[in-house]
């Protein structure tokens, strides 16, 4: 499933033209583009699909979306680690997976 996640605007920065920032979705951080909200600040807090900032929201929104979503397990869904999801949907435990898996994942 892919949903559209609140994150937190950590930094901003151009590359090759484009306006990208790092954003921090409850502890999980990833790039995300901030075309389509050109006018987001540091800071302040936005919802994003697949890789892109689609709407300003406020704070507190932002904070019981992301609570809501960890509380139905929906952010390790969406940013999990798929060989652990992968090895739990077997009912096999993540260190059985073994050094393959690990350097696999790397």
């Amino acid at each position: 499933m892919c949903l559209a996640v609140p994150g937190k605007v950590l930094d901003i920065e151009e590359r090759d033209g484009t306006r990208m920032a790092t954003v921090d979705f409850g502890g999980v951080v990833k790039e995300v583009c901030l075309e389509y909200v050109p006018d987001l600040a540091v800071g302040e807090y936005a919802i994003v699909h697949v890789g892109f900032a689609l709407q300003r929201l406020d704070e507190e929104s932002a904070r019981q979306t992301l609570a809501l979503f960890e509380e139905m397990g929906l952010l390790q869904e969406e940013f999990g680690d798929p060989w652990e999801a992968a090895a739990e949907a077997v009912g096999m435990p993540v260190a059985a997976m073994g050094d393959g898996a690990q350097e696999a994942r790397q």
